[in-house]
């Protein structure tokens, strides 16, 4: 049993899950914007952080042009163009929306070994200040899948084998229609790379979720949930709707309620 988190935000439903962590997040770069020119911010790209990024989308009070954004996984073998694109998502969903101060998204249409070189540099050019994640059905934060995940990984981001559950989630996740059109190989950054972000702000919504966050608290830090890494983290919130929580409410975590 978890004894306690504080850094745990139950909501009734993913939209307001989505907006707690968008008023967040919007807090924390109000408060970095004050004293630094330049903000860091690592985006996921996923259906749990749509509620979240539109919020942030319509903010009155974020300076963009002082955000540097990036993106943090992407499949390997898609059209340029295809909607499942994980740059894609982003810009439809935020980056289209807003004037950033500049936008680094990982293209695997390159040759792999010089992106893996060229957004490398990119990532490790400063301090990331925050990063935006989620948690996979199996326990994956980025694309970090148990069978790939590596707690002291000495790459910035890597080239990895999707597992099966996760390509699953794809298509549960209304992304594909059929797992063979879900790629087996993506780039994404590693859980050190994750971990190095000052601040991390975890949406996770959804009953296909509540065993991975339930795995995540159990007290077990594990590759077999990658995402139990993020307990360690002295500054990672998480913001859940409660039926993504409900197995990780038996373990009589303390939680911040609506």
């Amino acid at each position: 049993m978890l004894e306690s988190h504080e850094a745990i935000n139950v909501l009734s439903t993913g939209e307001l899950a989505g907006i707690a962590a968008g008023k967040t997040i919007e807090s924390c770069i109000n408060k970095l914007q004050k004293t630094q020119d330049s903000i860091r911010i690592v985006f996921a790209a996923a259906p749990s952080q749509d509620s979240m990024l539109a919020y942030l989308s319509n903010s009155k009070t974020i300076h963009w042009d002082k955000v540097v954004a990036f993106n943090m996984d992407e499949y390997i073998g898609l059209p340029a163009g295809a909607p499942q694109s994980f740059a894609n998502y982003l810009e439809e969903n935020l980056f289209s929306k807003i004037s950033l101060k500049s936008k680094y998204t990982i293209n695997p249409n390159l040759d792999i070994d010089e992106e893996l070189i060229r957004y490398s540099k990119l990532i490790s050019e400063a301090p990331i200040d925050i990063v935006c994640l989620g948690i996979g059905e199996n326990g994956h934060i980025a694309f970090n899948d148990p069978p790939v995940a590596d707690f002291n990984d000495p790459h910035i981001i890597k080239t990895v084998i999707l597992d099966k559950p996760c390509r699953t989630q794809q298509v549960n996740d209304g992304c594909f229609e059929a797992l063979d059109e879900v790629p087996k190989k993506a780039l994404t950054l590693t859980i050190p790379t994750l971990l190095s972000g000052k601040n991390l702000f975890c949406v996770v919504l959804g009953a296909k979720k509540s065993e991975a966050v339930k795995n995540t608290f159990a007290g077990a830090v594990t590759t077999a949930c990658p995402a139990s890494i993020l307990t360690t983290h002295n500054n990672c919130k998480f913001f859940f709707d409660e039926a993504a929580f409900k197995e990780a409410a038996k373990l009589e975590v303390k939680i911040l309620n609506d």
